[in-house]
């Protein structure tokens, strides 16, 4: 049992992972000094190593990476210079990686459940198998579903991924016959895309041109520790900082806000009310950009509180609306309105507002989760992000940018492989309920275009739209990751075969009746994965970068392959046909084991990259081995304003009057013979007529009684997601950041409330929701906004290892967030709530 730090001193710490890190990473071959790790100056001593390409995917950065290989282990990880994303940068995730990759705890061959009972007090008593065994029971059941008609009853849930992803997630579920192929995307942050596409027309997650930029307004986004693209942003801060002015909008002080211009500790749920107010202060301020928005056709500026403006007056060049925004939703919309409602004063609204306008076009509001995966949050992702488009930041030097072209290349189609069973299999309703009247989910404005990953659960245990039957889930743990997570309790103990791909064993591994380990994705497998920043995009290439300790596979390729020789075996080769088309590209070779087929894929994938007679852009190579030495492709630089008065909307502008979301809508609604004010009522949304087609306010939508606190949920600099909590170094250096403690888990009380509640530091104290609790320390801070109680996503876990859990499997170390958090959803988008969803009462223990 690990102890915390006030048992285990950080020396006593260092001295012991010195000898675990010389015994299990290093081996016996280390002389006294690594010139590896010295960048400068003389080193007296060195040893014989190379740095080698690939990626880490700690977080949704997806930074190139190279690591130090000394005979044959991993020592060292840097980013890679090649890189015109992330460069040299890297931030702490990467490095806690060696930790993880030498974890003692991983699985380390297949594993068969004993225990015919499942449920979270059930030890499932795990027994070693060989793959041949897990493999043929895996391929027994599925073909069981076949036989009896019943393929939809099968069910893949894919948690963080690779762009080999579509060989087991599309791929083999279509072949074998199933609509239910359920992503992790709408627990990750997909109405952070909602106000992007709603007005510009990109479903996609956007970079920051942060060393032209004069001014940037944070939006729950902590770019220091827990947005996209950390490891640049880290290393490019305070050049940004010596040029422009940074406003935070958060409940916390997060770290990006300790370093900021200004700090504004926003009330929950009320982000909306600020963006309007903001709007409405640039538009009387004569602010707008006017080179991209337009002017009134007599250069008056019209617009003054309460005053409605005729259409005619104005004059758009590139966006759409703007007036009919202004008279439907921000006339009225003062400061001192948004003062009453978000508790900021009005003078720090009005400041922000205009220092913002006077800097674009060069200026950023930087949208995140914070304020759009709430119940309310569409509209306020469409508030932020229209700020954009009044001071012309869209598509331009210093502002908004979309990702860069790129030229990989999808694999091939599984149509001609679909036979009857798999083409009746295909055609029943999803269990996540998407595109329902209450679902509209509408991803790049398909009605059920997105996922509602969270409901799945509830789609299980009600067997709403059938039963599953054999489930397969790989890089995920909603079983601890989403909200409520105690349905997923019930919903994989309801499932009668379920099968875990994964690193460690989890709280979703707990309920599997077999365990695949899988290879770890930064040291031990081919994929490849794509990310944005700095005005580049790159193609970043995972590769094993050592050998793997352990009888472990790659779950994206090598096991779905192995599944599909089974099938074969069993009768049905449709699968095994369809992976025989992915050939090498350089030598036209079909693969013939699951090695090859890994490796081919991946050539495949990248064709165009890496093969100069298929050259179409940005870096050129001589080969795949070239692309393989290099292990990062870059596009060509950022090509600003090309999209002015050519976005993907329906009219083909920037919208403030979003015709594209009426459009959506209007099908949604004709799709159940109902109303679009009907859809808006069964989403819980306010709006009602035109201002359902408006960026605009809506009152949160809360949990708990009005006396609790809003519970604030947050990600920290250390989170490789929730992958963290079996490393030493995650435990230890919690303390990194804001308010945090090593080897404790706090939530974080401002001491007004504290004293109200006679709750004190380092007291135990119990969060109690309508739906859940936990139990963890109090900490009295003042960077926790009153009225708030902050607390860190990841710890909780009661599996995963021996650091993780207080006591494997019966005690977690802290409380896990998502047990008080309650399952609900932003349904517009499909995103789960976690943010301004909750009050919470605090009882001392």
């Amino acid at each position: 049992m690990y102890k915390s730090s006030k048992e285990l001193t950080r020396r006593n710490l260092l001295k012991n992972a010195a000898v675990v890190g010389a015994t299990v990473t290093l081996g016996t071959t280390l002389k006294p000094v690594l010139r590896a790790f010295a960048r400068t100056g003389r080193a007296d001593y060195e040893v014989q190593g190379e740095w080698r390409p690939t990626t880490c995917q700690g977080c949704t950065s997806w930074c190139s990476k190279q690591v130090y290989v000394v005979d044959g282990r991993a020592i060292k990880v840097r980013g890679n210079p090649n890189s015109k994303v992330n460069g040299a940068a890297s931030c702490p995730r990467a490095h806690m990686s060696l930790q993880q990759v030498y974890d003692p705890d991983r699985v380390k061959s297949p594993m068969r459940r004993t225990n015919p009972k499942k449920g979270r007090n059930e030890d499932p008593k795990f027994v070693p198998i060989t793959w041949d065994e897990a493999l043929n029971t895996i391929a027994d059941k599925i073909m069981e579903l076949r036989k009896n008609n019943e393929t939809h009853k099968y069910l893949l849930l894919r948690g963080r991924y690779s762009y080999m992803r579509d060989i087991i997630y599309s791929r083999m579920t279509k072949i074998i016959g199933s609509p239910n192929n359920i992503s992790h995307s709408a627990i990750c942050a997909e109405a952070e895309k909602f106000g992007p596409y709603y007005t510009e027309g990109e479903w996609t997650y956007r970079q920051y041109d942060i060393l032209n930029t004069r001014y940037i307004i944070l939006w729950g986004a902590d770019p220091l520790a827990a947005n996209r693209q950390v490891s640049y942003y880290m290393s490019r801060w305070g050049d940004a900082l010596d040029r422009a002015q940074v406003a935070v909008v958060d409940p916390r002080l997060s770290a990006t806000a300790a370093k900021a211009s200004e700090w504004l500790p926003v009330k929950p749920g009320e982000d909306g009310a600020l963006a309007c107010a903001m709007a409405h202060e640039i538009l009387v301020q004569g602010l707008w950009n006017r080179d991209f928005v337009g002017d009134f056709i007599d250069g008056t500026n019209r617009f003054a509180a309460g005053k409605t403006i005729s259409e005619s007056d104005f004059e758009e060049k590139y966006t759409y609306g703007l007036v009919k925004w202004w008279n439907i939703e921000l006339k009225d919309k003062t400061p001192e309105w948004a003062a009453a409602k978000t508790g900021l004063p009005a003078e720090q609204i009005r400041r922000v507002a205009i220092g913002y306008g006077k800097a674009g076009p060069h200026a950023i509001s930087w949208v995140a989760r914070g304020p759009v995966m709430q119940v309310r949050g569409a509209y306020a992702s469409l508030a932020c992000h229209a700020l954009n488009g009044l001071i012309g930041s869209v598509d331009n030097v210093g502002g908004t940018l979309k990702a860069n072209k790129e030229y990989t290349q999808s694999f091939p189609s599984e149509k001609k492989f679909l036979d009857e069973i798999a083409q009746a299999g295909i055609k029943h309703k999803k269990i996540d309920h998407r595109g329902r009247l209450e679902f509209p989910a509408l991803n790049a404005g398909k009605s059920g275009g997105g996922v509602v990953t969270n409901n799945a659960a509830d789609g299980i245990l009600n067997e709403d739209p059938n039963e599953i039957r054999v489930a397969i889930g790989y890089m995920n743990n909603f079983a601890f990751s989403c909200t409520q997570s105690e349905r997923w309790f019930k919903a994989l103990s309801k499932i009668p075969f379920s099968v875990h791909i994964t690193t460690n064993a989890s709280e979703t591994t707990w309920f599997a009746d077999i365990v695949l380990p899988s290879n770890h994705h930064m040291f031990e497998k081919w994929g490849y994965v794509k990310s944005f920043a700095n005005g580049y995009r790159h193609v970043t290439m995972n590769q094993p970068v050592i050998k793997p300790l352990w009888d472990v596979r790659t779950d994206e390729t090598e096991i779905p392959w192995l599944i599909a020789e089974k099938l074969a075996e069993r009768g049905f080769d449709n699968l095994l046909r369809h992976y025989r088309e992915y050939k090498d590209p350089e030598t036209g070779k079909i693969p013939t084991n699951e090695k090859e087929f890994a490796l081919y894929a991946l050539k495949h994938a990248t064709h165009k990259l890496w093969d100069p007679a298929e050259y179409q852009g940005g870096d050129k190579f001589n080969g795949w081995e070239d692309f393989r030495k290099t292990g990062v492709w870059n596009s060509d630089p950022y090509p600003f304003r090309k999209r002015w008065g050519s976005m993907k909307t329906k009219t083909k502008q920037f919208e403030f009057y979003s015709e594209t979301l009426k459009e959506a809508l209007a099908k949604h609604a004709e799709k159940h013979a109902k109303s679009i004010d009907d859809v808006l009522a069964a989403c819980n949304y306010e709006a009602r007529g035109e201002k359902a087609f408006v960026p605009h306010y809506e009152e949160p939508y809360m949990y708990g009684n009005k006396d609790g606190l809003v519970f604030v949920d947050y990600k920290s600099r250390l989170n490789r997601e929730g992958r963290s909590a079996n490393c030493l170094w995650y435990q230890e250096l919690k303390d990194h950041d804001p308010g945090d403690e090593a080897w404790d888990d706090v939530a974080k009380i401002n001491p007004v409330d504290a004293a109200r509640l006679g709750v004190k530091t380092g007291d135990r104290i119990r969060l109690l929701s309508p739906t859940g609790e936990l139990e963890c320390t109090a900490k009295l801070w003042e960077g926790t906004r009153p009225g708030t109680i902050a607390k860190c996503y990841g710890q909780g876990h009661w599996a995963y290892g021996e650091i993780a859990a207080s006591e494997f499997g019966k005690v977690p170390r802290g409380g896990n967030n998502n047990d008080i958090i309650p399952a609900d959803y932003e349904r517009l988008s499909g995103s789960s709530a976690f943010f301004g969803v909750v009050r919470v009462k605090i009882v001392k223990v």
